[in-house]
């Protein structure tokens, strides 16, 4: 039987095509996708940004589906497996494991009818949600929650979010939720307004400076030019994590206006299945409102073109089925 999918034909085409359904080996289920959010890690796989690991690979990690045998909603992510015997593993930074692979990237993704994953990486959902609120939960807000914790925003701090797409207006809305001030940078006017409408305290252009120090900064967009920005607006010990897989090159610091007097630069690589599991937990204690733009599946290059233009405001998702 064969099904619909998209695959990354070459850098820059998008191409929609037929596959066979995939088959599920040992420790793996068939996923029936309903939908898939669109990602800007999909947009750098297609830009040739991140290297391909396959050819003619079907992009999306932000997958719901049903288990084709069991009829169990679950939700397939980003990591795909790690290899659970290196020293990152065994310390609980399966993140870092040099042997992780991941969906859409190493293995067909959720651009697709059908999906096969690993039943130890997929994580249950809930029935009584519509799916295209619940898969931005599983990149955008999943690595927002793990951008925020190395953010290490103190209780009560001052936050500062640079660019403001799916990822940025779910991990502002944990944050306020935890009582921190909100300041948002970024260039689109439709997302300052949508960050105000989330409770920010305020929303200004991406190189504008906040209104007041920050004890924390997260850079979502992948812009290396605003990481001399971000730092310059950081407090004493303040600490800026850049969240995204790609970042284009950082200028060259100054090291007394920008690290001195204990200011910190730090990365985000990928997420634990712990991280995960906390933050769809604390989603179902407190709800987020999940900004969406939906697109019909057969509109995915469609939805890419308008992410890289900044035409979606909060998350994109891709109706699978119908």
């Amino acid at each position: 039987m064969d099904m619909n999918a998209w695959v990354v034909a070459r850098p820059g085409t998008l191409e929609l095509t037929r596959l066979p359904v995939p088959m599920p080996g040992p420790g793996e289920v068939l996923v029936k996708v309903e939908v898939c959010g669109v990602c800007r890690t999909d947009l750098h796989l297609l830009a040739g940004e991140l290297e391909p690991h396959r050819p003619r690979t079907v992009p999306g990690h932000q997958a719901v589906g049903r288990i084709a045998e069991t009829g169990e909603r679950v939700g397939v992510a980003w990591l795909r497996s790690t290899d659970g015997t290196c020293q990152y593993c065994r310390r609980g930074n399966e993140n870092l494991c040099p042997n992780s692979t991941y969906t859409g990237w190493d293995a067909d993704g959720g651009y697709a009818e059908f999906m096969v994953a690993p039943s130890d990486y997929v994580y249950p959902l809930p029935d009584d949600y519509p799916a295209e609120k619940l898969a931005p939960l599983l990149c955008a807000g999943i690595i927002g929650y793990r951008s925020l914790l190395r953010a290490e925003v103190p209780p009560g701090g001052r936050l500062g979010i640079y660019g403001f797409g799916a990822s940025a207006h779910l991990t502002a809305q944990i944050a306020i939720k935890r009582g921190a001030t909100v300041h948002v940078l970024t260039r689109s006017e439709e997302a300052r307004k949508l960050a105000l409408s989330l409770g920010a305290a305020s929303a200004g252009g991406a190189y504008d400076r906040p209104p007041e120090k920050l004890d924390s900064a997260i850079l979502f967009a992948p812009v290396g030019d605003l990481v001399p920005t971000a730092l310059e607006a950081l407090d004493r010990g303040g600490t800026l994590a850049v969240a995204g897989i790609h970042l284009t090159d950082i200028p060259v610091l100054n090291y007394d206006t920008h690290l001195f007097e204990e200011r910190g630069l730090r990365s985000v690589t990928a997420n634990t299945r712990a991280d995960g599991h906390a933050f769809l937990e604390l989603v179902a204690e407190h709800p987020l409102t999940v900004e969406t733009t939906p697109y019909p599946f057969d509109q995915a290059d469609r939805a890419l073109t308008d992410l890289a233009k900044d035409r979606v405001n909060g998350a994109a998702v891709l109706h699978i089925a119908t």
